[in-house]
């Protein structure tokens, strides 16, 4: 018998998207089918558009689809899907319990969720690679990157000096999720960090369902060019 939740996702490695979600429901202990559909051209008549046609009205990944009440629901959006699932489960404190903490995780969260467009730009989601030397390179020559990189690092120091950490807004929760992606992108492109920072980013590589999200990004061995803007071949 199927579970509750079905969650559809993208390559590990490339789908930096599907990580929120996915890593937020298996840290807080949510069991969920996966559905796997791998990237490809992305054409309309792509087998990734094929295998989502009638599971995503926006032909993108992740994708939620449950039941409630016996009705079918379908959430296609990460923000959607966490503030969902913060209503489904609300013992579980996905967003802060206090008025006011919740308010500035919701602010830190839609700003990950909306902005930092030089950094999606600049720093291609990508789990396997390892790339200082373009870090450093594009650390130099764009200013909008580096003000994407500060004004991140501003909000963790601020956050975590608020909350006591570990994390964000202390437990892990939807805000960790959403910057998890962030994490692991400065870790592929060698951006350097202050201390806090460092030991952020070492905490949420040690929580269990980042470590399995990472492992298998790594056992993927998919190469795939569109999302490769540095490399023309896999190393090796």
């Amino acid at each position: 018998m199927g579970k509750e939740f079905t969650l559809y996702i993208g390559n590990r490695n490339y789908s930096s998207w599907s990580m929120r979600p996915w890593v937020l429901m298996r840290q807080a202990g949510i069991e969920f089918d996966e559905v796997m559909v791998p990237f490809d051209s992305f054409g309309p008549d792509s087998e990734f558009k094929r295998r989502l046609a009638g599971v995503s009205p926006t032909g993108q990944v992740p994708v939620l689809q449950t039941s409630v009440d016996g009705t079918p629901t379908t959430i296609w959006d990460t923000l959607a899907i966490a503030e969902y699932l913060a209503e489904r489960f609300p013992a579980l404190h996905l967003w802060p319990t206090q008025p006011a903490s919740r308010a500035r995780a919701r602010s830190v969260t839609a700003e990950m969720h909306s902005g930092f467009a030089a950094l999606r730009t600049h720093f291609a989601f990508n789990v396997e690679a390892n790339l200082p030397q373009v870090g450093q390179r594009a650390l130099a020559g764009q200013p909008a990157l580096r003000a994407d990189v500060a004004r991140i690092t501003q909000l963790w120091n601020q956050c975590l000096a608020a909350s006591g950490g570990p994390f964000l807004f202390g437990g892990f929760g939807i805000a960790d999720a959403f910057y998890a992606p962030i994490v692991l992108r400065f870790r592929t492109y060698g951006v350097p960090l202050d201390a806090a920072c460092v030991g952020y980013a070492r905490r949420v590589v040690e929580c269990v369902a980042v470590r399995e999200w990472i492992d298998a990004a790594l056992a993927e061995k998919d190469f795939v060019a569109s999302e490769e803007p540095y490399r023309s071949a896999p190393p090796g």
